[in-house]
């Protein structure tokens, strides 16, 4: 399974220029919404030092890093969950995300229109925001007719649902995203069929021009993301993009000579990877290789990741922790020393646990 983040926005805002510049793949760029139709999709390295590191003290060269995708989704506009812009069409692609980075424009350019004619990066937040909510809406309004027939002839599990989406239909109307609202574990199970769009989580990504390093707007879209338990980042788009055109042993170098101290995409996807909840196993029986997981997975699901014989043969996994190897400082050393530990099917894996699973086909 394959962990996505859809890239989203209003038209001209960036979000293609981010998605080349994450993914080299060259989106095509114009000066006219709707330019993206059909979502384009790039598989992008996660950046993990302690990768590098156990290759070092295990002497495993060329290690495999994990990988997450990112997509870049045309721009919503105005009356998108009324089908106006191609509306429907891209809340559709938008469904089948796992998180969402939602990119605003804080640049000021005369060439490139904004669909509003203003730079207002709230108001341009609250148009994308309202219609994911009315999206969501439509959706629930109609699931609820479908359970009140259920109800009357007598289905306890619709009465008990009914209660669940009517709290969602209450919050989406006053614009609150469904994450946000107070739902317990059982409940978010209960509506996972619905595959609804307020429900994932979302990252509020800045695009800026070099000259608006510290500018006020960031300060409210800051705000804005941490009283909606969002993440926050900003980043100069068309740099990025520029730094990703270079070998790669001179971005350091141009990034410093911008005054720019660490690649923002660098920073977006690690944020992007946390969004999602995801950790890093390590696996060294032939190569070295990362894995993603969710975090609260167990050493049986872990197995799963790398083949289903693991999962369905398992007898144990024996598990160094990242901070013992580096205290160690060889894998001969941690064994010495009693920290390698010997785990069951219910143990629940560690970001950074470096794994070796027997099991028996």
């Amino acid at each position: 399974m394959s962990f996505t983040c859809g890239i989203i926005g209003l038209p001209n805002v960036g979000k293609s220029t981010i998605f080349n510049a994450l993914s080299t793949s060259s989106a095509q760029i114009a000066n006219y919404p709707f330019c993206t139709i059909e979502p384009n999709k790039g598989i992008v390295i996660v950046p993990d030092e302690k990768l590098y590191k156990i290759s070092e003290l295990l002497k495993k060269n060329n290690p495999i890093p994990t990988r997450i995708e990112f997509i870049d989704i045309a721009g919503l506009v105005k009356g998108a969950s009324k089908g106006e812009g191609l509306g429907n069409k891209f809340l559709g692609h938008i469904k089948n995300v796992d998180a969402l980075i939602h990119i605003i424009r804080c640049f000021r350019n005369e060439e490139i229109v904004h669909v509003s004619d203003n730079i207002d990066p709230i108001a341009d937040i609250n148009i994308i925001n309202t219609e994911l909510c009315l999206s969501d809406f439509e959706i629930l309004e109609k699931v609820k007719e479908k359970l009140l027939r259920q109800a009357i002839s007598g289905d306890k599990n619709a009465k008990k649902k009914i209660d669940i989406v009517e709290k969602m239909i209450i919050g989406l109307n006053n614009f609150t995203f469904i994450k946000d609202l107070d739902l317990g574990k059982d409940e978010l199970e209960e509506i996972k069929e619905y595959n609804l769009i307020t429900i994932k989580p979302v990252l509020y990504l800045a695009n800026i021009d070099e000259k608006d390093l510290g500018n006020y707007e960031l300060n409210r879209i800051s705000d804005y993301a941490e009283k909606n338990k969002s993440g926050f980042l900003f980043i100069v788009g068309k740099i990025e993009e520029e730094v990703s055109a270079l070998p790669e042993e001179e971005r350091e170098e141009y990034l410093a000579a911008m005054g720019i101290g660490q690649s923002g995409l660098r920073l977006l996807v690690k944020s992007a990877y946390s969004l999602l909840d995801l950790i890093t196993f390590y696996t060294t029986a032939t190569d070295l290789q990362a894995w993603t997981l969710k975090k609260g997975k167990n050493a049986v699901e872990a197995a799963g990741k790398i083949h289903t014989d693991f999962e369905k043969g398992f007898i144990r996994a024996e598990v160094i922790e990242f901070t013992d190897l580096i205290e160690a400082g060889s894998e001969h050393k941690v064994k010495e020393m009693g920290l390698l530990h010997v785990e069951g099917k219910d143990y629940i894996v560690r970001d950074g646990d470096i794994i070796h699973f027997l099991f028996n086909v």
